[in-house]
């Protein structure tokens, strides 16, 4: 267990224009001053899984779709997720919750953080992931990044950007350092 742990940054929209690709970029740029994990993009545009239609849960069965499987086996290769997640609808996205639906074992007793976006800072997704989340046995932590709806639209329409908002950083320090906390526990756990 001497490697390094690995966290993946989950991109939870595949919509053209999204705007996820912008606080996925600033988590891997301030993860790249760390040196007690390996961060790496998992943009769910790699996976395009059908919806999901299996015969049983993959909780039982593996599913039978390949993009499934290969989705499948990048969860389990990685010890923590931060998902990068837009507000649908007081809700997560359709392509996020189904690539939640096709995975299960791989999730299980692994640590879950957020950085979540819109009008009330994504916060109504980060609720639902949460119950989502613990079906799958995901511990989700208490401290998140809230893009608020000040910060999103700042960005979006007025060419602000991330150092605009220090205070996303100092949230985001307090997330990685709650993160890795988590993730050294609960992986030496998985390990005995």
């Amino acid at each position: 267990m001497s490697q390094l742990p690995r966290i993946g940054i989950v991109l939870g929209s595949t919509r053209e224009g999204r705007f996820a690709d912008r606080p996925a970029e600033w988590l891997m740029n301030l993860a790249k001053a760390r040196t007690d994990a390996t961060f790496e993009l998992v943009d769910l545009r790699d996976y395009p899984m059908p919806f999901f239609d299996e015969p049983r849960s993959p909780m039982i069965v593996p599913p039978k779709n390949e993009v499934a499987l290969r989705w499948g086996r990048k969860v389990a290769e990685l010890d923590a997720f931060i998902f990068v997640t837009p507000e649908y609808n007081h809700s997560i996205s359709a392509v996020l919750k189904n690539a939640l639906d096709y995975a299960y074992n791989e999730f299980n007793r692994k640590p879950a953080t957020f950085v979540a976006y819109g009008n009330t800072g994504g916060a109504r997704a980060v609720e639902q992931l949460r119950l989502i989340l613990a079906e799958l046995q995901v511990a989700s932590l208490k401290h998140a990044v809230h893009i608020g709806y000040t910060e999103f639209f700042g960005m979006l329409m007025h060419g602000k950007t991330f150092a605009d908002f220090p205070h996303l950083e100092q949230s985001a320090a307090r997330m990685f350092d709650d993160l890795m906390w988590w993730t050294r526990t609960l992986r030496a756990g998985r390990a005995a």
